[in-house]
């Protein structure tokens, strides 16, 4: 998955775009994208071994702006306000009234 969003240049390190093979040091700013979201983590120190996902956020420190996590829960808000996840396809009776939002005219007078 990382690799894909590498070769995707979706991942940048210190502000240049990374590769898969890129060695990543302490200090370093890592930028990417993921769910509409840009996070910006600072490695602070690279483990000896490998350890378990609890203890990743001991060598990593988060520096995303809580804006981003707010304009996110309105995103979900707002596309669950148009129509609620798992009701299927619209209705022939909702797909006229869509069009009669976008076009501004009744289409029932026609």
């Amino acid at each position: 998955m990382v690799t894909e969003a590498c070769k995707k240049n979706h991942i940048t390190v210190n502000g240049q775009v990374a590769k898969p093979s890129k060695e990543v040091f302490p200090l370093d700013k890592v930028t990417f994208r993921k769910d509409q979201i840009t996070y910006q983590i600072t490695v602070i120190d690279i483990p000896q071994n490998r350890v378990g996902a609890k203890l990743v956020d001991i060598y990593r420190k988060d520096e995303t702006p809580p804006e981003t996590f707010a304009h996110l829960e309105l995103l979900k808000l707002s596309k669950e306000h148009y129509r609620k996840t798992g009701t299927g396809r619209p209705t022939k009776k909702d797909r006229r009234d869509l069009d009669e939002l976008e076009l501004g005219t009744n289409l029932a007078d026609e």
